[in-house]
């Protein structure tokens, strides 16, 4: 079977080229704030890819780097600046957090209109009601995916393999509501699914957002579905350049040849994520300055 790869790259270059004409053409510049707790190492390289995504468009970005010691108190006192900054459209407080600080305090801590990550209750209940806002940027980034590569998704049924705020519960909703693309048929598994291989056969497109790599095989995927593999997993590789490689969620084995289309680790899911930030900064600045 001759499998079609659905690039990341071509829709996160679209996306851009778009915002960057908005940019030039608009008399306010989008602001993009991130905040960083501590020295993760994941963490760093993607707030230094979200750096060079607003450089790239244009948009205005400061990063607040803060020790690991920091208190919760005045991470508080730092988003409550950021709120009131009407330079800064978008608030981004970088994930995971150190233990002694909670993550559902800071989020819910960040004005509504300013949450590009789409993480505040506010934003989360307005998905859930059909009349979403902002809307988490790896599940905004897959739909547009679709969209972008028209992969049709009314009445067909969709097997999420992940539950987290992050990825799973949002983008289920999102392909639940009666929009282009969405309208499907979805079951969200998670690790109390019994038998799962036999419910993610079933389905004509396969979302693999667990976060380890390799976890869904042929077994999971029937031949001829869809798959869209969240996952990105380092795994050491002497051999590469770096010592290590990126790996996706789904077995090799289970795409190329097998799949009618799937998106690829890397290349795929991952370039929409950042390029969503942007998209939900610029519409918080047009939000804001529209004043509605």
């Amino acid at each position: 079977m001759e499998s079609r790869k659905l690039s990341g790259a071509v829709v996160r270059d679209a996306v851009f080229a778009e915002l960057s004409a908005g940019v030039a053409s608009s008399d306010c510049q989008p602001g993009l704030a991130v905040v960083l707790v501590g020295d993760d190492p994941a963490s760093r390289v993607y707030v230094a890819s979200k750096g060079k995504a607003c450089d790239k468009l244009g948009f205005h970005h400061v990063t607040h780097r803060l020790p690991v010691d920091t208190s919760e108190s005045e991470v508080l006192d730092l988003i409550d600046s950021l709120n009131t900054d009407q330079d800064i459209h978008g608030i981004l407080v970088q994930i995971p957090l150190p233990g002694h600080i909670s993550e559902g305090r800071i989020q819910a801590a960040v004005d509504p209109r300013k949450d590009v990550d789409g993480f505040h209750p506010d934003n989360l209940g307005r998905l859930l009601a059909g009349q979403p806002r902002f809307v988490p940027c790896t599940p905004k980034g897959i739909v547009e995916m679709l969209r972008f590569h028209e992969v049709d998704l009314p009445g067909r049924e969709v097997a999420i393999v992940g539950r987290s705020v992050i990825v799973g519960r949002p983008l289920a909703m999102l392909l639940s509501l009666k929009t282009v693309p969405g309208n499907a048929t979805v079951t969200l598994c998670h690790s109390a699914t019994r038998d799962l291989a036999s419910v993610t056969r079933r389905a004509d497109i396969v979302v693999a957002a667990m976060g380890y790599p390799g976890g869904l095989t042929r077994e999971h995927i029937a031949e001829g579905a869809g798959v869209v593999d969240v996952g990105i997993n380092r795994i050491d590789d002497p051999a590469a350049k770096k010592g290590y490689r990126l790996v996706g969620d789904v077995a090799p084995e289970a795409l190329d040849g097998w799949a009618s289309a799937y998106t690829p680790v890397p290349g795929g899911v991952g370039l929409m994520t950042i390029a969503m930030l942007m998209r939900n900064t610029w519409d918080a600045m047009q939000l804001q300055v529209g004043g509605s």
